[in-house]
């Protein structure tokens, strides 16, 4: 059962938290930091009685849609909302997708310090925001290819290049479209990638038959096995990670699977390096 004390707590915390002249309102003959009860109940569209009794921790366990309001009123970030939902009814809320994430330059310097190891940054409708160099030299240089095109999916089910290299294609493909539509359900991006899944669905009876089986998987981690033009047959261990504070995010990280792989992706970064300036 939710903790009806804390989840009155929190709110009153919050709403203390708040500057008033930020809303239009004088802070002159206020006896209390924050808006008053009312004017937060007013804010989210419920009574004062009953955001009274909340804060009392009497009120019982609001809707999702009320808490959404008093989300709003009190001005709370993703992180915040999210706390409480979890007060409130013992689950997160339901996903909202949020298309423009960013990566920062922190991040980015993360990924470049992987210097043998390809790694790189998806959404959560598997589009590719961010990459290192070994991902360029390894797996494809995603900044000779226009925007709209750096999807996983896209480059997996078109690419014949990408395809040629798996090893294991059939069964790779097969575990992407499963953790692909995972992701997105768990992200609420389905309609995000309608046009995409109906453009692979047409395009490739593979992809078709993947996402018409309904499997669904996390990413996770596993091994990778491929076969590169120069270097001949490689092996990675693949791991998948959350960002904290940026769940629509996922890095996704490559590393050589013993001393002979690491070896021969140092001969593909070192004559990727040699091309790229001589170029």
């Amino acid at each position: 059962m939710p903790d009806c004390k804390l989840l009155g707590h929190y709110l009153k915390d919050r709403r203390g938290k708040l500057d008033p002249e930020s809303f239009g309102i004088s802070p002159r003959r206020r006896r209390t930091p924050g808006l008053r009860r009312e004017e937060v109940a007013q804010r989210a569209n419920v009574s004062a009685t009953w955001y009274t009794w909340l804060e009392q921790g009497r009120g019982g366990s609001p809707s999702a849609e009320v808490l959404d309001r008093l989300a709003q009123a009190l001005r709370l970030s993703a992180v915040e909302r999210e706390h409480l939902f979890l007060l409130a009814q013992q689950r997160p809320p339901q996903a909202r997708y949020r298309q423009d994430e960013q990566v920062s330059k922190q991040l980015q310097r993360v990924l470049d310090s992987l210097e043998r190891s390809p790694a790189l940054i998806r959404t959560a409708t598997w589009d590719i925001v961010a990459w290192n160099d070994a991902a360029r030299a390894v797996l494809k240089d995603y900044t000779l290819m226009a925007v709209p095109q750096r999807n996983i999916m896209r480059i997996l089910f078109t690419d014949p290049h990408v395809r040629e290299k798996m090893i294991n294609w059939q069964a790779d493909a097969a575990s992407a479209v499963a953790a692909f539509r995972a992701e997105v359900i768990r992200a609420g991006a389905l309609e995000q990638v309608k046009e995409l899944v109906e453009e692979l669905s047409e395009s490739s009876t593979e992809f078709s038959r993947f996402w018409q089986s309904y499997d669904v998987q996390h990413q996770g981690e596993g091994v990778k096995h491929a076969r590169h033009p120069l270097v001949g047959d490689l092996a990675f261990e693949y791991s998948s990670f959350t960002l904290d504070g940026q769940p629509d995010l996922g890095l996704v990280i490559y590393t050589p699977a013993n001393a002979e792989y690491r070896s021969k992706v140092d001969r593909i970064l070192d004559l990727w390096r040699q091309n790229r300036h001589a170029g």
